[in-house]
């Protein structure tokens, strides 16, 4: 085991104690539950939002892996998490059918009818992970193939200037599970959850431009005694 696995972690957003960014978390109002399924490379990632987004959302849970054993997937995505009504589980995704068709995976099935449903019905399906990571997790696992799948709209440039985006309109899985929501919910924008958020994401991404400076910042060297 490395020194860096020997560390001590926060139990709620999994970083380094030191590095600790719960203090920055501020839960929302939101009827939409989100399920984040985190790439197992995503837990200890500095870079990395989805622990945010989940410190931030009461009514959310994260499931990591990158294939994932059926039943508790499935579990997950169509099992009630409060005893109510089981919800209609949307995917989070962009159209990629032409991709798809080439990788064999299963056609996504059209959005329930009549759409739009209501908030309290929906529970929306976030993948954590890089661009690469993401597509490979909804290779090997059959049942995200299938879900209905929400494309963002309106998407504009990525904040996320800790981490390279390699194409036009690709977020991080905070933003995009932002817009996902608001789409979902119709929340106005500036209003008092999305607004609560974007603040949160900056603030985030400052402490982390300000970490990396720090460890970046050459020391000097101490002068030779005479």
């Amino acid at each position: 085991m490395s020194k860096t696995d020997q560390r001590p972690r926060c139990p709620n957003c999994h970083r380094a104690l030191h590095t600790c960014i719960c203090a920055l978390a501020r839960p929302v109002e939101h009827q939409v539950e989100v399920l984040i399924l985190m790439h197992p490379m995503e837990v200890h990632e500095a870079k990395g939002t989805g622990h945010l987004l989940h410190l931030c959302l009461p009514h959310s849970r994260v499931l990591v892996g990158e294939q994932f054993d059926t039943q508790a997937l499935q579990q997950a995505l169509q099992g009630s998490w409060d005893g109510q009504a089981p919800r209609q589980s949307l995917l989070l995704y962009p159209d990629t059918h032409e991709q798809d068709a080439t990788l064999g995976l299963a056609q996504a099935s059209a959005l329930p009818q009549p759409w739009p449903l209501p908030p309290k019905q929906l529970r929306l399906v976030i993948i954590d992970g890089t661009w690469r990571k993401s597509r490979k997790m909804l290779y090997l696992n059959p049942a995200l193939q299938t879900l209905p799948r929400v494309a963002l709209q309106d998407v504009g440039d990525s904040g996320y200037a800790i981490r390279k985006a390699h194409l036009p309109g690709q977020l991080s899985s905070f933003e995009a599970a932002v817009l996902g929501l608001a789409q979902l919910q119709n929340w106005l924008p500036g209003s008092a959850a999305p607004s609560t958020l974007t603040q949160v994401f900056e603030q985030f991404v400052a402490r982390q431009i300000l970490q990396q400076n720090a460890n970046q910042a050459p020391t000097t060297a101490p002068d030779k005694v005479r």
